[in-house]
């Protein structure tokens, strides 16, 4: 149990009084402050604390509820728990960070725990108070972070946050097609399913069809798929209950429930577990679901975004994706363009993220010659809108000059065009057999297939050859169902049989 010492105010005749600590100045009365703790007698006593030095104060025993608070009350400061069932306080202040919150945040930890205390701190918190504390440390850490909030004019407010709509940069015809596709999905609450390459953006894509929801006050919960272990996921997605497994010393709420009301996004969806799939569908169909470890059913009002990088109809093919489920999920299907269809945007875009990085590091942002425009849009940019944003930035921190030039920006790019590389080594791919309704994808795996035979399989070279990196080319020969070891290609008598 926490235990903070007991706050006792002394008259204004006693010896050596700290008379301003008696008078609650005006801001105390104007300032909002939203305690997070599972443990109703320390929650209570910082609410006590708090309350009589003046300030108004929200209190709830979990970061789920807080965010609920958030969605309808600013907050001027959070204090939170770390160690809370569900959502702790580091996931707490992720999600506050994922929403683009600007509030301050101070953090209650034990000594044990410092060290995550640090890490909520380069995640955006301001501060951290060690158990046990007393009345006078809550007070101060208070006041000095309302002070830097108010220098910073800063103020915590889901509303407001969720009328800051994603910037979709660009005025090429993809996408002014795709601005037009989001406008039409969003006000509905069918589920949307976004393909396309990585880095292209889909996240942002995602983000847009929220904010221009009729459920944009509400929870965002975005879920990172790959990033979960298979193991993991389903107690991550539905939550669980205490005893469900090795290790479950509390029940969990899980994405779903935080989503309740909003829209939660399932990234790179197709890295969910065939078995996991199913409960998934049922989610979909039903509206219902069960934590992990219980029996009782429980229902669910979110709106399901998915996005993925690879072509789920190869993979239902393959039998690595429901077919069922994927019919769900493309209720209204949104295909992002990679940035090589959209060239136009490149400038646009480049000097977009100059600015931003500018911001980012203090400095006057970098202009870019006509030339270096000319390489930028001519370069085939295998990783996209991310690698152009991270390119964007090396120049920032790192060259010297206030314009950028064509020699500025060569040795950071990936690889030249597939053509140029192709002739350096003096080699020209087989050119593929092209028929009259081809579709591009099979095109492509042609030029694929005969610059893999060209090298022998070699995907180092390949990939040097085609001009994409080899985690696209890999992520591609996955597709069209080659096992991860295999000798990925194939030869032509192979192909003419």
């Amino acid at each position: 149990m926490i235990r903070i010492a007991k706050h006792t105010q002394r008259s204004d005749d006693s010896p050596g009084a700290d008379t301003s600590r008696l008078v609650n100045p005006s801001w105390n009365q104007n300032s909002h402050i939203l305690v997070v703790d599972d443990h109703s007698s320390a929650r209570q006593s910082v609410v006590d604390i708090l309350s009589g030095a003046g300030y108004r104060v929200t209190a709830t025993s979990s970061a789920a509820e807080a965010l609920k608070v958030l969605s309808t009350q600013a907050a001027d400061l959070i204090f939170t728990d770390l160690m809370m069932p569900g959502m702790d306080g580091l996931e707490f202040i992720q999600s506050l960070v994922s929403r683009k919150t600007d509030c301050q945040i101070v953090m209650f930890t034990a000594h044990a725990s410092v060290a995550t205390a640090v890490q909520a701190m380069r995640l955006g918190a301001f501060d951290y108070i060690e158990k046990p504390f007393t009345a006078e440390q809550l007070e101060d850490a208070a006041r000095r972070a309302l002070a830097h909030g108010r220098a910073m004019g800063r103020r915590c407010s889901m509303p407001a946050l969720a009328q800051q709509l994603p910037e979709l940069i660009g005025q090429s015809m993809a996408m002014q097609q795709l601005r037009q596709l989001i406008q039409q999905a969003a006000p509905t609450n069918e589920t949307v399913l976004i393909s396309g390459e990585s880095g292209t953006g889909k996240e942002l894509v995602a983000r847009a069809v929220h904010a221009y929801s009729n459920r944009s006050d509400q929870a965002w919960v975005g879920v990172n798929c790959p990033a979960l272990a298979p193991q993991l996921m389903e107690s991550e997605l539905f939550g669980h209950e205490k005893g469900a497994f090795t290790n479950a010393d509390a029940p969990r709420i899980g994405r779903f429930e935080l989503a309740e009301g909003g829209t939660i996004l399932l990234d790179e969806v197709s890295e969910i577990e065939l078995e996991l799939q199913a409960k998934l569908l049922r989610v979909l169909q039903e509206r219902q679901y069960e934590r992990v470890g219980s029996s009782v059913s429980r229902s669910v009002d979110v709106r399901v975004i998915a996005s993925t990088n690879r072509d789920l109809h190869q993979d239902v093919r393959a039998g690595r994706f429901r077919e069922d489920l994927f019919y769900r999920l493309a209720v209204i299907p949104i295909q992002v363009p990679p940035l090589r269809r959209r060239t136009e945007d490149i400038p646009i875009l480049a000097q977009h993220f100059l600015h931003k990085a500018a911001e980012r590091v203090g400095r006057e942002p970098r202009t870019l010659s006509n030339s270096a425009q000319e390489y930028l849009m001519h370069y085939h940019w295998p990783g996209n809108v991310r690698e152009l944003e991270n390119i964007m930035t090396r120049v920032t921190v790192l060259g010297g000059r206030d314009e950028i030039r064509e020699l500025d920006i060569q040795p950071w790019l990936i690889a030249t065009e597939p053509q140029v590389s192709l002739t350096t080594q003096g080699l020209t791919p087989p050119p593929p057999s092209v028929s009259v309704g081809m579709s591009l994808e099979a095109m492509e795996r042609q030029m694929i297939e005969a610059t893999l035979e060209r090298f022998q399989g070699h995907r180092q070279k390949s990939a040097e050859a085609l001009g994409i990196g080899v985690r696209t080319l890999t992520n591609k020969l996955r597709e069209y169902g080659y096992a991860p070891r295999e000798k990925a290609y194939i030869n032509r008598e192979t192909r003419a049989a």
